[in-house]
């Protein structure tokens, strides 16, 4: 699952759809329920440190993007974690 999933969160969960009613609901609440539902699939199944993607690190809980974007930097410049 993990490489299905890196490509997935780099799309909008919006985007994806959500069934025909997507527009009629709460746009923030909807936001915030995809969003939750891509970290626990991640959390859920975990990443690689050393080949995960800045979007992919991007949704791991406790990760932020600028933290995700040092990670990936740090990373490219002094080679995979041990």
């Amino acid at each position: 699952l993990q490489d299905p999933l890196a490509e997935l969160v780099k799309i909008e969960p919006k985007a994806i759809g959500v069934g025909q009613y997507q527009h009629d609901v709460n746009q923030t609440q909807l936001q915030k329920s995809l969003d939750a539902v891509v970290e626990d699939c991640v959390n859920h199944v975990g990443v690689d440190l050393n080949t995960a993607s800045e979007a992919l690190l991007s949704r791991v809980a406790g990760l932020s993007t600028t933290l995700a974007k040092n990670i990936v930097q740090h990373r490219d410049a002094n080679g995979p974690f041990l």
